[in-house]
C-alpha cells in the first residue's frame, strides 16, 4: 500500500514510528506537512497538491494533526476522503474530538461516565458554574487548552471566581470540572485500536502538582485495567468515530469517568511504559481495515 502521513515534522517520535513500521510492513511511505498542502476543490475532480506534485496514488492517510492546525489540516483530510481516500481517523471524528466541549455533549449523549461539568457565556452564572460541579476545589480549563495547559485547579470558590473573571476579561472559552480527589493526581491513558484497549499506562503528577501529563514533568507506569475502564475507553472511541485514540480515565468512586479523548495520541510514552510496538499494531489495524472510502460528512 501507498500511506501517506499529515504531519509537520517527520522526526517526531510518533511519526517516525509509524514510518519504520510501515516500512517494515513492506508499504511505501511519505510524510506530508499538511500546511504545504493545497487543493482544488472542484465537482468534476477534488485534487490535493503538495510543493510541485499532485497526490492522487495513496490508499491511506494517517492524520498526525497537531492541535494548533485542526481547521487546516482536516480540511485537508476532508479532501483526501473526498477522493475517495482511507483515513484511519476521519476529519470529522477528529473535529468532534478537539472541540472538548462538542466532545463531552456526544460522550455525555452516549451515556458514557464523565466529570460534572458545567459551561456558561454570562459572568452572572459564575457562582452557579462552581456550585453546579460540587464547589471548590474545581478544575478550570479552556477549550483551546493541550497537554495540561490552560487547566487550572482552583482551591477556593473565590479562587475559582477570580480565575473565570480573568477568563471571561480575556473573552476566553472554558469549562467548569468537577475536581476528582481520589484520582490523586492520577490518570489512565487507554490506547484503543479499532474495538480493543491494546495498552495503558497510568500517569502521575509530579510533586506539587495535579495533572498527570507528561508534557508537564508527569512520570508514567504500565497498568492493567478492569473490563469497565477497558470498556468505557472503546465505547467512548466509538462515540466519537475514532478507530484510535487515547481516552484518559480517572478512577473515581462511581468508576470509570472520561477526562479526555486524543484523537492523535502520542506513542513515545505509551510505547516507552509499555515495551509495545504499538506503532506496528496501527499498521496491522490497517491493513485488516483499509477500504475505499466515500465522503459522508
Amino acid at each position: 500500500m501507498k500511506i501517506g502521513i499529515l504531519s509537520r515534522n517527520p522526526k517526531i517520535y510518533s511519526t517516525h514510528r509509524l514510518v519504520k513500521a510501515a516500512i517494515s510492513r513492506g508499504h511505501f511511505v511519505k510524510v506530508i506537512n499538511p500546511l504545504g498542502c493545497y487543493m482544488n476543490i472542484t465537482s468534476s475532480r477534488p485534487m490535493v497538491h503538495y510543493r510541485d506534485r499532485m497526490l492522487d496514488d495513496f490508499n491511506v492517510i494517517i492524520p498526525r494533526i497537531g492541535a494548533s492546525i485542526t481547521h487546516y489540516g482536516s480540511a485537508v483530510l476532508r479532501q483526501f476522503e473526498m477522493m475517495g481516500v482511507y483515513s484511519l481517523n476521519e476529519s470529522t471524528s477528529i473535529t468532534r474530538s478537539r472541540d472538548k466541549l462538542r466532545c463531552l455533549q456526544i460522550l455525555s449523549r452516549s451515556g458514557i461516565g464523565l466529570p460534572v461539568t458545567s459551561y456558561a457565556h454570562s459572568t452572572k452564572m459564575t457562582e452557579k458554574l462552581v456550585k453546579m460541579v460540587g464547589g471548590a476545589p474545581c478544575v478550570i480549563k479552556l477549550l483551546e487548552g493541550t497537554q495540561g495547559k490552560g487547566v487550572i485547579l482552583a482551591d477556593t470558590h473565590k479562587g475559582a471566581e477570580s480565575i473565570i473573571d480573568g477568563f471571561r476579561q480575556m473573552k476566553a472559552h472554558f469549562l467548569v470540572q468537577e475536581f476528582i480527589k481520589e484520582s490523586n493526581g492520577c490518570d489512565i491513558r487507554a490506547f484503543v485500536i479499532g474495538d480493543r484497549v491494546v495498552a495503558s499506562m497510568m500517569r502521575k503528577a509530579k510533586e506539587g502538582e495535579f495533572r498527570s501529563n507528561l508534557h508537564r514533568g508527569g512520570s508514567a507506569v504500565p497498568v492493567v485495567i478492569s473490563e469497565e475502564e477497558a470498556r468505557v475507553a472503546v465505547n467512548a472511541a466509538r462515540a466519537l468515530g475514532l478507530n484510535v485514540a487515547g481516552v484518559d480515565l480517572l478512577r473515581s468512586s462511581r468508576g470509570p469517568l472520561v477526562l479526555e479523548v486524543n484523537s492523535s495520541p502520542g506513542l513515545q510514552g505509551i510505547e516507552t511504559s509499555t515495551g509495545l510496538d504499538i506503532a506496528s499494531m496501527i499498521i496491522h489495524y490497517i491493513e485488516e481495515n483499509c477500504t475505499k472510502t466515500e465522503y459522508s460528512g
